[in-house]
């Protein structure tokens, strides 16, 4: 592909209706107790007390989130946190873009950002928070969430598009939220990577994503069109902000940039499996996002999974090349990537690569999401950089640009 001189991009880039296909949402202090039915008021997700600290609590209970943070990196002035502040925040105390719909679209406008993709916090990014109640709290949660999100798209005319979390511990009520969400409008699902480590409501031990169980939500996936998400950090597998990835004599801010970047790479594990389990020779025209992961790690993790899988499995169970399932299936997400980032999308696939941010989180990157990408977006023909930038992300999550 031709390389565009640098000084062009900007201009290039302020003709395109950029999509920006990973954000996050604040979630308001009484989304859920402002929607809840009266028996589960004092049961939903709301602020409440740990011992002597103040957090997110479920069932009254059991604490979920980091405290009662309001996961934004940027105070209500618009100033940045200070490594890891920002947990300390609470709504009031951060960037009303973070929680308020009006003021959201106001800092797209002045981003010439045209639509975001928005994902939870306070309930995991894969909904794995809710594991910790019962079932039916669980799903009236989960239920009040993305009937919080189909309003907020609505508010929003559009151009904020929030994905569908699931009741995953229950493949029937998954299914029918699926056909619920997409009925109220939301344009995909975000998904718990690892449903293999808890129990179903009957107390059986959920199978992976690949057994035979989920056959009925990759049917309805596929006959609605609604693409998969999974989100880094979508499980309690993955998810580890500080932990077990750094080593202990480090500082807490160094362990947790550690624990961040583990978990990039950690959605290459839930691509090879979803790969070599074969569930894509029974439902080819699922479309699977890899969320907040980055794209550098994909050629390699390819390579490697064709070469261990050549080595290693003497009779295939595939129809293809393990490789070969990433173009027909799968789409990954950039933002702070830029050694060589154009050559690395080339690479993937210019059909395969979205744009995000991560907004409002702690490695986004506000203010000025499109001038920190363009020098490293321009060995990209203009085609190549309006579909990764726009048109990929339109056509998986069906927006009108």
């Amino acid at each position: 592909m031709a390389t565009q001189p640098a000084q062009r991009m900007s201009e290039t880039i302020a003709d395109i209706k950029v999509v920006d296909v990973d954000t996050h949402i604040t979630e308001v202090e009484d989304l859920w107790t402002s929607r809840a039915p009266a028996k589960f008021k004092d049961r939903v997700p709301q602020i409440g007390m740990v011992g002597d600290q103040v957090s997110w609590v479920i069932d009254g209970t059991h604490p979920i989130g980091m405290g009662a943070s309001a996961s934004s990196m940027f105070d209500k002035h618009g100033q940045p946190s200070d490594g890891l502040e920002f947990t300390t925040w609470r709504t009031a105390d951060v960037l009303p873009a973070a929680y308020s719909v009006k003021e959201r679209l106001e800092l797209m406008d002045e981003a010439n950002v045209h639509a975001q993709i928005v994902y939870p916090n306070v309930i995991g990014f894969g909904g794995q928070n809710t594991a910790k109640v019962d079932p039916e709290l669980r799903l009236v949660s989960t239920l009040i969430y993305n009937d919080a999100m189909a309003e907020m798209q609505e508010e929003s005319g559009g151009r904020m598009l929030p994905m569908a979390t699931l009741p995953w511990w229950d493949v029937t009520e998954a299914v029918k939220e699926t056909e619920r969400s997409h009925a109220n409008g939301l344009r995909g699902i975000n998904i718990n990577s690892d449903p293999h480590a808890h129990k179903d409501p009957e107390g059986n031990q959920l199978p992976d994503l690949s057994g035979e169980y989920w056959n009925p939500l990759w049917e309805v996936c596929e006959s609605l069109d609604m693409p998969i998400n999974f989100h880094i950090g979508a499980s309690e597998q993955s998810m580890d902000w500080v932990g077990t990835a750094g080593w202990p004599s480090l500082s807490q801010n160094h362990q947790s940039s550690i624990a961040g970047t583990m978990m990039f790479i950690d959605n290459g594990r839930v691509m090879g499996n979803i790969i070599y389990s074969g569930l894509l020779d029974r439902f080819p025209k699922l479309k699977f996002v890899s969320v907040e992961s980055g794209v550098g790690w994909i050629p390699f993790i390819l390579e490697s999974l064709d070469h261990q899988f050549k080595s290693l499995v003497k009779q295939s169970n595939l129809e293809h090349k393990p490789s070969e399932y990433f173009r027909k299936n799968f789409y990954a997400c950039f933002w702070f990537e830029q050694r060589d980032i154009s050559h690395v999308i080339e690479q993937i696939g210019v059909d395969n690569c979205m744009f995000e941010t991560d907004f409002p989180h702690i490695v986004c990157l506000h203010p000025d999401p499109l001038g920190q990408i363009e020098e490293g977006l321009a060995g990209l023909d203009p085609e190549s950089r309006n579909k990764v930038m726009s048109t990929n992300a339109a056509k998986v999550y069906k927006i009108e640009l």
